[in-house]
């Protein structure tokens, strides 16, 4: 038996928290089948799936076995049924095309560079199943027959979160989407961000290194574990001051790697969480005066620029085909060039 396990846990785009549990999968363990662990049987009878994505299943307590979440170092027996209890009903993961306007900042028979708007989510998943970046795509490329928005040989080469605005590259044919992979995942490309983050630097630019893996606390947040250390994966960002608010800061942020929420949590890690940025406390007043009128300029900066202040302003890499480099870059989006210029004026001299 075979069946298909895409985005089951731990997408970047939100989530809820476990709550009451849904049936999405169920199988049996044939009669004659010898002990073997769950995340390696899975990953040999489940479509879509990776090992390590049924390990964080297993962790979440998804998986269960006749009834009861089991880890993911569970040895199947014959007999035993097996289910993947998620916290969402199921739903029909189908992409339709959805006429969502796009900013295309580069177009041609291969790929496309897009200058995605903040609030809007990559991909569907984890209650967010329509208004979704790749709903716009599939409408923007509804005429193109070799385009099938349901195909993971195309599509989305790579993410940024829900609330952060900037540069994308989507593949229009498998070719593109392979080679354009490999050179993110042999950090080949070059990504600059800028963010705006709580408090001064002593220093004009710094390097964080951490690894990144899931908060033990929060599963929707990700945390920072000492290098070369066996709980999550490892990450390195470059960061360079901008301009000096006094009380907050605009840095720029080159990636080595591309973790989620690396920048997020990166940032917070070092006691500079992002502006705006709720899930890792940047939505309280971290620095500055105790009087009312700060109180208030503050929760107006909040309003004015309501996500965290992140932007993905550059993106370099190699043309799959044509071979030559290819920049962009991208203007910041009106909410966080208007919190800066608020800042800057705030900041000024009396």
């Amino acid at each position: 038996m075979t069946e298909e396990l895409d985005d089951i846990v731990f997408l970047e785009d939100g989530g809820e928290e476990q709550g009451e549990l849904y049936e999405h999968l169920r199988m049996e363990v044939d009669r004659g089948q010898e002990p073997v662990r769950i995340d390696k049987y899975m990953s040999e009878h489940v479509q879509h799936s990776s090992r390590n994505r049924i390990q964080k299943a297993a962790d979440a307590g998804f998986i269960q076995v006749n009834g009861k979440p089991v880890k993911s170092n569970y040895k199947v027996r014959p007999g035993d049924v097996i289910t993947l209890m998620l916290d969402r009903p199921h739903y029909d993961t189908t992409i339709e095309p959805e006429d969502i306007p796009l900013e295309v900042v580069y177009e041609d028979d291969q790929l496309m560079v897009i200058n995605k708007p903040a609030g809007m989510v990559v991909h569907p998943g984890c209650g967010n199943f329509h208004g979704t970046l790749v709903n716009a795509v599939a409408w923007h490329l509804r005429d193109l027959p070799s385009y099938d928005p349901n195909d993971p040989s195309v599509g989305l080469v790579h993410r940024i979160d829900k609330d952060t605005s900037g540069l994308l590259v989507i593949a229009k044919t498998p070719e593109a989407k392979t080679e354009l992979g490999a050179q993110f995942f042999n950090h080949d490309t070059h990504r600059s961000y800028q963010a705006l983050v709580w408090g001064n630097f002593t220093e004009g630019s710094g390097r964080i290194e951490g690894n990144i893996g899931r908060d033990p606390k929060d599963r929707l947040r990700m945390a920072v574990f000492p290098p070369g250390s066996e709980i999550g994966k490892s990450a390195v960002t470059h960061y360079r001051v901008l301009e000096r608010y006094g009380y907050v800061t605009l840095v720029e942020c080159k990636l080595e790697t591309g973790r989620t929420h690396q920048i997020r949590a990166h940032m917070k890690h070092i006691g500079h969480p992002l502006f705006g940025d709720e899930r890792y406390g940047g939505m309280e007043i971290l620095r500055g005066e105790r009087t009312a009128s700060y109180k208030a300029y503050i929760q107006n900066c909040f309003k004015l620029c309501s996500r965290q202040a992140l932007h993905a302003k550059t993106l370099g890499f190699v043309h799959p085909v044509t071979h030559q480099q290819m920049d962009f870059t991208s203007e910041l989006a009106e909410d966080m060039a208007a919190l800066i210029e608020k800042w800057r004026k705030y900041f000024q001299p009396k």
